[in-house]
């Protein structure tokens, strides 16, 4: 005999044990029911009374005079039959949340509705949800976990649903009502929100954490629909993954180095995918350490492809303030494989980049022709270079990692993201030193991607005289050196002849500060300076308007006078010309001086029409 039939055996037992304690002892009983494994001798009568299934069971086998019914699937259990029969009975007993659920459910299986008896258990049952029940989160919470087990039939009868919006209602109110207890007055008499005080009106948190994540899910999504805070949704859903997901998976641990177990269950799988859909679509409504937690346990879990590129999809929108430790992705696959999730970390990257770019695309020409030389996204890229050359610096050492993916994750950010490339030199250093066989056309093709302008004195130093590098990448960093050098010779000696030095310093430094700055900036520079040679072309075409009316002058000055009275005029003419600023007579009146005053107006609509 298995266990199951010893728990059966058991069962019904204790059940004839508790029944012969509230059914009638001195009249025979006449007929039998039986549920789950459990019989009971009860008497028609009380039944047929309060249940109209029962009812129809006795009425179709009058004639062969039916003394045993099999009540099969019966919602609740023997447990819940017992209280129906003490009802039918007119047995006392307390409704509560723990058994509520099953009531109803029972009274609708068993038919004990108005139809059949005035005040019957399931108007009892209703009454008590609605009046009782529904007006409070945690008997709400206890009924959702009841219902748990009474699924289809709860969700038919409205059971859950109106326990799921009496939740979302109420944890609503509260939420406003302690936005209201932080409002104060401040010194100015001004109403304003205290953002110190303790925000209480998110207590029922700890309350939804037992529920199943199938009920917990409609729970969250109702609630979002009536405006709770995302915030709020965010602490909830931390908490619960906290509690279902931190004994088996490495979801709290960044550094990922502690042993997980890689046969997970599919109720592990299902929670990280529900918690995924779940999150808020507002930055910052969970921190990016949960989100890091939660891509490690989809990777290690083997989650849907939609699941992980969500997780990355949000990182990447935050990728500024994350840390190395949290990007420190392990990889989860076969032993020849990388010690860290390399591909992951790029497809972050790339998001993080489309992300700055849709911020960048704004058709909006003041945003081109702004004079700050940071933008935000300026100051982000700046962040995430420093993360991804520390990143490159610790995947490295990797004897696993291709050249490939190296350089695919150091050719990810665009080349205005880093303003100094000393991180980068150091790890494509660690790079070489870690992979002695590399080729050297590996090793040039690498040493690409380093601005060897943008090496700072030390770094520039130490790769002046590193023996990895290869041969041009020497050369290159030597000329370089030498032209600083020789710079900051003719800086201690500025009486000396250094002009070609210095044009040459200008043109490798403003060929950095070119390429430190971002696209948009770049524009914004080539908008002013096309401004300038517009309106200098205007000025221009003003001074050719005044020699060619000083021409049709001498014209009519030679037609009247001589050789000699024509030069003393052409000599006059010339004096009163200047191509490259004013004159210098205070006194003159010529057409050139009345011309350039006049024709002001002029000037303004050539740069509007060329522009």
């Amino acid at each position: 005999m298995d266990k199951q039939q010893q728990q059966q055996l058991s069962l019904a037992k204790s059940s004839r044990q508790r029944c012969n304690e509230w059914i009638f002892q001195d009249i025979k009983s006449d007929i039998t029911i039986e549920v789950n494994g459990g019989t009971y001798a009860l008497h028609k009568f009380p039944l047929v009374s309060r249940s109209g299934r029962i009812r129809k069971l006795v009425a179709e086998h009058r004639d062969s005079g039916i003394s045993r019914v099999e009540l099969l699937n019966l919602p609740g259990g023997v447990e819940t039959f017992e209280l129906a029969a003490k009802f039918c009975y007119g047995v006392n007993f307390e409704i509560t949340p723990s058994n509520v659920a099953q009531l109803c459910c029972v009274s609708d299986y068993l038919e004990m509705t108005e139809e059949f008896s005035k005040d019957n258990l399931s108007s009892r049952a209703e009454e008590y949800l609605e009046s009782i029940v529904c007006k409070n989160l945690e008997m709400c919470v206890e009924v959702l976990q009841q219902c748990e087990n009474l699924l289809p039939l709860a969700d038919e009868l409205k059971i859950v649903n109106r326990c799921i919006d009496a939740i979302a209602s109420k944890a609503c109110v509260e939420q406003i009502a302690s936005s209201f207890s932080r409002l104060e007055y401040s010194s100015s008499g001004r109403l304003h929100m205290n953002r110190q005080a303790k925000c209480e009106g998110d207590w029922w948190i700890e309350d939804l954490s037992v529920i199943r994540i199938d009920l917990y899910q409609r729970v969250m999504t109702a609630m979002k629909c009536r405006g709770v805070r995302p915030e709020s949704i965010g602490a909830s859903l931390i908490n619960y993954a906290q509690k279902e997901l931190s004994k088996k998976s490495s979801l709290w641990n960044p550094s990922g180095q502690t042993k997980v177990d890689f046969l997970s269950t599919e109720h592990e799988r299902l929670v990280v995918e529900t918690i995924v859909s779940l999150i808020p679509v507002e930055k910052l409504a969970v921190p990016i350490s949960f989100l890091f937690g939660l891509l490690r346990s989809a990777v290690m879990l083997d989650c849907s492809i939609g699941c992980r590129l969500d997780l990355e999809r949000r990182i990447g929108s935050q990728l500024d303030i994350a840390t190395l430790d949290e990007l420190l992705i392990p990889s989860f696959r076969h032993a020849g494989d990388t010690l860290f999730d390399v591909e992951t970390v790029q497809r972050i990257l790339v998001n993080f980049c489309q992300q700055d770019d849709s911020e960048d695309d704004m058709d909006d020409a003041s945003v081109f022709e702004s004079d700050s030389p940071h933008s935000p996204s300026q100051t982000s890229l700046f962040k995430v270079s420093k993360l991804v050359d520390n990143y490159l610096a610790e995947i490295a050492p990797d004897a696993n990692l291709k050249l490939a993916k190296f350089m695919a994750i150091a050719e990810t950010l665009p080349t205005h993201a880093r303003t100094i490339h000393d991180g980068l030199y150091r790890a494509i250093d660690i790079y070489l030193k870690s992979h002695q066989g590399l080729p050297d056309a590996d090793k040039k093709k690498l040493c690409k991607l380093i601005d060897f302008q943008k090496l700072s004195q030390e770094a520039g130093a130490h790769a002046a005289q590193n023996e990895r590098l290869p041969l041009q990448s020497i050369v290159q960093v030597l000329y370089l050196e030498q032209l600083r050098l020789r710079n900051a010779l003719c800086c201690s000696y500025p009486d000396d002849d250094c002009k070609p030095v210095h044009q040459q310093s200008w043109r490798i430094s403003s060929g950095a500060l070119s390429a430190a700055m971002s696209p948009k900036d770049n524009y914004a520079s080539l908008r002013r300076e096309n401004r300038e040679l517009k309106l200098e072309l205007a000025r221009m075409r003003m001074r050719l308007n005044d020699l060619e009316k000083d021409h049709v002058c001498m014209k009519r000055d030679m037609a009247k006078s001589g050789s000699r009275k024509f030069m003393t005029s052409f000599s006059k003419k010339i004096g009163k010309l200047s191509f490259f600023g004013n004159n210098s007579s205070r006194g003159s009146s010529s057409p050139s001086r009345q011309s350039y005053r006049t024709d002001s107006k002029v000037i303004q609509r050539t740069c509007a029409s060329t522009e």
